[in-house]
């Protein structure tokens, strides 16, 4: 499975992007899906992740209630709608494929990568 983000950019504080992650191979559909994020200088950390069906999804707390992860099977794709958007927000985000179709926050079940997708958040 081949990954690649799109829909990153500038916006200002309070604004919204919709990540987009569109794969290639087979059985997307057995894949849990997650998105990621790494700061300059920070960790990577999981922030959203979804079910193989996307009937499951988790939310860390620094995006709950801003953020909604979903997918489209039939399209092999992988979404994140980011509102509220905050400074803090800003990173290269990063879809992920988990094949064992666990998923969860965590980046260790996950072995495929997108390349990743800026996000700058600024006034």
């Amino acid at each position: 499975l081949q990954l690649v983000e799109s829909g990153g950019g500038l916006v200002q504080p309070g604004g919204s992007l919709r990540l987009t992650c569109r794969a290639s191979g087979s059985n997307f559909y057995d894949y849990a899906l997650a998105w990621f994020r790494q700061a300059p200088g920070k960790e990577r950390e999981g922030i959203s992740s979804i079910s193989t069906t996307g009937v499951n999804t988790k939310y860390d707390d620094a995006v709950k209630g801003r953020f909604t992860i979903s997918r489209d099977n039939s399209k092999n794709t992988l979404y994140l709608q980011m509102n509220s958007l905050k400074p803090e927000d800003s990173a290269v985000y990063y879809c992920a494929a988990d094949g064992a179709g666990l998923g969860g926050l965590g980046p260790g079940g996950y072995t495929e990568w997108g390349q990743g997708t800026q996000v700058t958040v600024s006034s």
